[in-house]
């Protein structure tokens, strides 16, 4: 894989609706490499305007590291984070980045099945190379959290099951149902976001969800009950819904100031 390169601007596509827009200032973007066992890969690093910050891992849904996850990085370091978005599928392919249509879904979801097909265990390593590596960049000067969309949103609650991120924002994680077993093994504060009309999870696996952490008050599950899938995805017109994403972001940036930004 590549070394890091030159600054590199970020690939903001499409603005986000003026109620969730965040401190969009000048930020600073590039690929850098992320060491492995077997090699390296590649992750979209975005600085915040002052150069450093607590961290955040951004997972990326299906589509890959796209103009939706680049975009919202730039907005994240508007709010002071220091964010690397790791490319999952680089053992398929690298750097997919398909558009957020209909046309895309089938090529998505190939992909999506292709890097599903890979050992769980070899998975699991990457998501925690990716968080060492942030933790270790000299821009990151206090805590390092996970968030992810979709695919990304149970990437996210698996990376802070096998390590320890100081918290987890996960979206619409399809498939956590499955992997409750290992609820107790989440040591940090979390934020579990849903759709109640999400036709990918059903109102059975978000109660189960719920179910699991009711002991725990720093987990929170929070459903906007009219959503579907992929809500907050401005960039996607098939699935957004910008009600619910008026109520969900500020919830996020809420609960990351929290945990992140504590003194």
């Amino acid at each position: 894989m590549s070394a890091e390169k030159g600054y590199k601007p970020a690939r903001l596509g499409d603005s986000p609706p003026a109620a969730l827009t965040c401190q969009l200032v000048e930020t600073s973007a590039r690929w850098v490499p992320i060491p492995v066992q077997d090699g390296s890969y590649d992750g979209f690093l975005q600085l915040p305007a002052s150069g450093s910050g607590p961290g955040l891992i951004l997972l990326q849904e299906i589509f890959g590291v796209g103009d939706f996850l680049t975009s919202r990085a730039a907005e994240l370091a508007g709010e002071g984070y220091v964010v690397l978005c790791p490319d999952m599928f680089w053992r398929v392919e690298a750097r997919v980045a398909l558009p957020h249509t209909e046309e895309s879904m089938g090529a998505a979801f190939s992909y999506m099945q292709r890097f599903a097909a890979q050992p769980a265990e070899l998975t699991r390593s990457d998501l925690v190379a990716s968080l060492d590596a942030l933790r270790a960049r000299p821009e990151v000067t206090g805590p390092v959290g996970v968030m992810g969309y979709c695919l990304g949103g149970r990437l996210a609650y698996e990376l802070a099951v096998a390590s320890d991120p100081d918290c987890c924002v996960s979206y619409y994680g399809s498939g956590i149902g499955a992997e409750l077993d290992q609820a107790e093994h989440l040591r940090c504060p979390t934020l579990f976001h849903y759709g109640g009309a999400d036709p990918y999870i059903d109102s059975a696996e978000i109660e189960a969800v719920r179910e699991a952490f009711a002991a725990r008050p720093e987990v929170e599950v929070v459903v906007q009950p009219e959503a579907g899938h992929a809500f907050e995805n401005y960039q996607a017109p098939m699935f957004h819904d910008a009600s619910a994403a008026a109520v969900s972001w500020p919830i996020t940036l809420a609960f990351l100031q929290r945990n992140l930004h504590r003194s």
